[in-house]
């Protein structure tokens, strides 16, 4: 029974993950309604504290871009990216991590792109450089977020291992920052210069380069109501990173166990949606975040897709595994203690299927808890649920390829030899290896 129930999970991924959006999810639980009532599984449990968590990272965030403070972010990166138009390719790699990095989602590279594509051409950069490598630098920053879905994933998973925030911020923002660094160089000198491009000279022969349209800028009010919410964004982000790292900090209260009184430490989990929730409560009061924008905005609206993803797929992947804990653990985990970089082959090639770091954790990383792979080989592997770059349908690649209007940044003639393939590959693999080299200093 145990293949087709496997054939179920994988048909759900795939039609799930083919019609998009909440389908990951709502796709899921049929298959999980197949399981319980037509197979007699025993269902597993849903992911709650994870989906806790992403939640109140994800209202804190939305209500920041309804306060304007995403905007704002993007003014800061444009003139960052005009400092050293020339090592274009190298700044928009720093300035993509980073700033994903602090805003725990991809959704602000849409508005650096335009002005990376504009600054690169007028700097004489070919526009597929910096565009490719900072696609895939935000992608990376998801894994190295303290507050991103993906990462708080992780730690609700391995919360249980005795893991702390610490631990995996350690492994992962050095690998994933310097993997990106050698994706960078690896696209630096990629390709044509644009004046020996046949496809930019010729669209530069017809005229088609007009100036871009200048953002309008934002008045005293919208300003100091932008810098307070990202303000207030950023601190949360730093005081969940304090806890996590100074457990001495979170309060402790008095329980019972046993039938005897004793004192138990708040946990990492509800800290983030404490510390998160009221961070969106005081964008809200002081910076006038408007609840109907809040809840209309595109990171809520990500959000609540990132959710019902999980939900269904969390479930689903819960269900099966613990269904069949020992026919999986006899009979892969030889392999698999032996050689780990198998168990990233399969965070690899589900994240290409799911296109969801967040969703591809909770899916696939019970399994290697359950195989006893050890918590410094998965943290160390966390990088490899960044493989959505492979194919070339991503909205984030769609969008890089759209604003390059030089067309120097193109999916090609194979579909595979696209302009992402080559950074996205040392990228994720560096930082893997590199994972794996300080996981064995940290732990």
């Amino acid at each position: 029974m145990i293949w087709l129930e496997l054939l179920v999970v994988l048909a759900c991924i795939f039609f799930g993950a083919r019609l998009g959006g909440i389908s990951l999810g709502t796709i899921a639980a049929i298959g999980l309604a197949i399981m319980v009532f037509v197979f007699g599984l025993t269902p597993g449990a849903p992911p709650r504290t994870v989906l806790g968590m992403i939640l109140a990272v994800i209202t804190a965030a939305a209500t920041m871009q309804a306060a304007g403070g995403l905007d704002y972010l993007v003014v800061i990166a444009e003139r960052a990216l005009r400092i050293w138009p020339k090592g274009i390719t190298l700044v928009a790699t720093v300035v993509a991590y980073l700033f994903t990095f602090t805003a725990g989602t991809v959704h602000i590279i849409y508005a650096l792109l335009p002005v990376i594509a504009e600054v690169s051409r007028k700097a004489g950069v070919r526009p597929e450089r910096p565009l490719s490598i900072a696609t895939i630098a935000s992608q990376q920053a998801i894994t190295a977020s303290p507050i991103s879905a993906a990462t708080v994933a992780l730690l609700g998973l391995l919360s249980g291992q005795g893991v702390r925030m610490e631990q995996i911020l350690l492994i992962s923002i050095p690998s994933t920052f310097l993997g990106c660094i050698l994706g960078a160089l690896a696209v630096m000198w990629k390709g044509k210069e644009l004046d020996q491009d046949p496809v930019y000279q010729e669209r530069l022969a017809k005229g088609l380069f007009e100036e871009p349209v200048a953002a309008t800028a934002m008045d005293s009010k919208q300003l100091r109501r932008a810098r307070g919410s990202v303000l207030v964004f950023v601190a949360a982000a730093i005081l969940v990173v304090v806890l996590g790292l100074s457990p001495s900090f979170r309060p402790s209260y008095p329980v019972l166990a046993n039938g005897e009184e004793a004192m138990e430490q708040l946990d990492m989990a509800p800290a983030i949606m404490i510390i998160m929730l009221a961070a969106a409560g005081l964008n809200t009061l002081l910076f006038r975040a408007s609840p109907a924008a809040t809840v209309k905005g595109s990171l809520m609206n990500a959000g609540v897709v990132a959710l019902i993803s999980i939900a269904g797929l969390g479930w689903l992947g819960s269900s099966f595994f613990e269904g069949n804990r020992p026919v999986i653990i006899d009979g892969i985990s030889a392999l698999v203690q032996q050689h780990p970089w198998v168990f990233a082959l399969g965070l690899f090639v589900l994240s290409i299927l799911l296109a969801s770091q967040a969703a591809s954790v909770i899916t696939l990383v019970p399994v290697g808890i359950g195989l006893g792979l050890g918590v410094p080989n998965i943290i160390a592997m966390f990088p490899a649920v960044n493989g959505s770059f492979f194919l070339p349908t991503r909205p984030n690649l769609l969008a890089a390829i759209s604003f390059d209007r030089t067309g120097t940044t193109r999916i090609g003639k194979y579909v595979l030899d696209h302009s992402f393939m080559l950074p996205g590959m040392v990228t994720t693999i560096s930082s893997a290896v590199i994972g794996f080299l300080i996981a064995r200093a940290v732990f």
